[in-house]
């Protein structure tokens, strides 16, 4: 009967955290659309300012950089923020919890996914913003 008993405990315990698990994923695939949606208007609501730049002289190789590299910036500057938020948060639970493990891989894969994203969420319309005709660029609205 104890046997019996741990089985079904056991199983109940991996079907809470299986659950748990998918809505993080659910979570984070939620998090990295929104995130690329927010990215990409903000970067292509600056097609005006692209357009400026090149009226000016600067070459597209140069804007492109420029906006990645502000991307970039805002971007590690959010997941540095969020990884000490999350740590904090993790040490909290660890203390009302059984177990919270940290797993330095699984933070980093998520660090490396927000990352990426608005990296290429910040690259793909500053590059389509970037081959348009600065004329072009400055008449749009």
């Amino acid at each position: 009967m104890s046997d019996y008993y741990e089985q079904r405990s056991v199983r109940a315990a991996d079907l809470v955290i299986e659950t748990v698990g998918m809505l993080g994923i659910l979570g984070l695939a939620l998090a990295l659309v929104g995130l690329y949606a927010v990215v990409a208007y903000q970067i292509a609501g600056r097609t005006r300012e692209i357009g400026i730049r090149m009226a000016i002289g600067a070459d597209s190789a140069r804007v492109l950089r420029m906006i990645l590299k502000q991307a970039a910036w805002v971007s590690v500057t959010g997941v540095s923020i969020g990884l000490i938020f999350s740590l904090a948060a993790m040490r909290g639970l660890k203390e009302s919890m059984v177990a919270a493990a940290f797993d330095p891989l699984l933070f980093t894969a998520i660090a490396a996914g927000l990352l990426l994203t608005t990296l290429l969420a910040s690259a793909l319309p500053a590059r389509r913003a970037a081959r348009i005709d600065p004329l072009k660029a400055l008449r749009a609205d």
